[in-house]
């Protein structure tokens, strides 16, 4: 006897109430793969209206195709994800500037759409998940290329991001065609540990030779950028990824060495990190920024900027002023300290907290304990996504730790990668 199907959430009765043919769930599924990849792959170069054009494009296919295809379980991210989006309606409702929330609150809906998009895509055809990844490394290698050429451009072109009143004054950075060196470290971070699993997972030569020249452009295009923010997110991201490889693989072994060995690996990298900051010069140089204080003219800045937005939080904790940079600016000049405007907080959990007050950040809380949980299971599992869970936990532990002291994780070209991770976990299951 056929066992009885689980029931629909209420929340996705809608789906699945126009009939659909085999035939048309795959050529919606090629469209949909199609769209990913132009969007994958011009992150970087496409213009932000282009980008908001292919977005709305996913949203409005994943409607589509969810109309012809029944719905599945929701899955502790996606629950996550929908408790964050209902606090969202509640902070743009009680917003002290609703209009202005209620942009930001689109182009939340805007990002729904494309993680919904990616989920359905990948849970029907997972081996789109390759082709994704290769449009992902494809617009990371050019970027790169375009980067690492400004290391020959005159220095005048550069020198804007040479900040006189620094510990690190005359330090020539790269931006590439991003224009923002910490926005090109923050776009690079998350992909380079997925790279090294395409690295292991992709069995031609040439398709290993493709992510091996992404990852060593992109490392050599972080460390030029010397934003200290990225340059941490690196090693978060790198470290996890190969403590996780490494346990994955002795997961047979016996307990006692399951625990020596990376523990060992865990002390190796901590004396090699201390060896690189007391030895390398630049990255000294960089890391004595991070202890100067206020004495380093970016920590002053981004201290009063914290200040001004703790002074947000403390006047409105419970709902926040609404969500998006469209509210936050609409708002802060009302707190900001003078000579000190800001486009956002310099803080993800600030940010969050500003927005969508302390519902929010519990419930993005929620969204990383789930994350996690999914991507440690893929430790265990022979799933077909099951490297990529790996790489995708890494590179979000890289989105968190440089979220910690700046928001450009809320630009697209970064948020879109972090969307794609998110989809990536919530479709890791055992092979059938």
């Amino acid at each position: 006897m056929a066992e009885a199907s689980e029931p629909s959430p209420w929340l996705l009765r809608w789906q699945g109430c126009l009939p659909g043919s085999a035939a048309q769930q795959k050529r919606l599924g090629d469209l949909a793969g199609i769209i990913l990849i132009l969007l994958l792959a011009g992150l970087p170069l496409v213009t932000r209206t282009g980008l908001g054009l292919i977005v709305l494009a996913c949203g409005a296919l994943w409607l589509l195709w969810s109309l012809t295809k029944p719905p599945e379980r929701l899955g502790g991210i996606s629950g996550w994800l929908l408790l964050f989006l209902g606090v969202a309606v509640l902070a743009t409702g009680f917003s002290p500037v609703p209009a202005a929330a209620l942009k930001g609150l689109v182009k939340l809906l805007s990002y729904l759409g494309v993680y919904a998009l990616m989920r359905q895509l990948l849970a029907v055809r997972p081996e789109w998940w390759d082709r994704l990844m290769a449009a992902l490394l494809g617009g990371s290698l050019l970027t790169d290329v375009l980067a690492l050429r400004q290391l020959y451009a005159p220095t005048e072109e550069l020198a804007r991001w040479a900040d006189p009143n620094s510990v690190a004054e005359g330090t020539i950075r790269i931006y590439g065609p991003l224009g923002n060196p910490n926005l090109l470290a923050g776009y690079l971070v998350p992909i380079l540990p997925l790279a090294l699993v395409a690295c292991v997972r992709w069995r031609g030569w040439g398709s290993r030779m493709f992510a091996a020249s992404a990852f060593i452009l992109g490392s050599a295009s972080v460390l030029f950028s010397y934003s200290r923010g990225g340059w941490l997110a690196l090693v978060a991201a790198l470290g996890s990824l190969v403590l996780l490889l490494v346990l994955r693989a002795i997961r047979h072994w016996p307990p006692l060495w399951k625990r020596l060995v990376p523990l060992a690996l865990l002390g190796a990298g901590g004396v090699l990190l201390a060896l690189a900051v007391t030895q390398v010069d630049p990255i000294r140089t960089r890391v004595m920024s991070l202890l100067a204080g206020r004495g380093d003219s970016s920590n002053n800045f981004r201290i009063n900027v914290w200040l001004a937005a703790i002074d947000m939080i403390q006047d409105r904790p419970w709902l926040g002023i609404g969500p998006g940079n469209a509210a936050f600016n609409s708002v802060y000049p009302l707190y900001q300290q003078p000579k000190f405007n800001a486009l956002s907080a310099y803080s993800v959990p600030l940010e969050l907290l500003v927005e969508t007050g302390l519902p929010g950040l519990i419930a993005c809380i929620g969204l990383a304990f789930a994350s996690v949980r999914r991507g440690l299971k893929a430790l265990e599992s022979d799933a077909d996504l099951a490297l990529p869970c790996i790489g995708c936990l890494a590179a979000i532990t890289g989105l968190l730790v440089h979220g910690a002291a700046d928001t450009i994780f809320f630009r697209p070209e970064v948020q879109i990668s972090g969307w794609f991770c998110l989809a990536t976990l919530s479709q890791c299951r055992p092979r059938a």
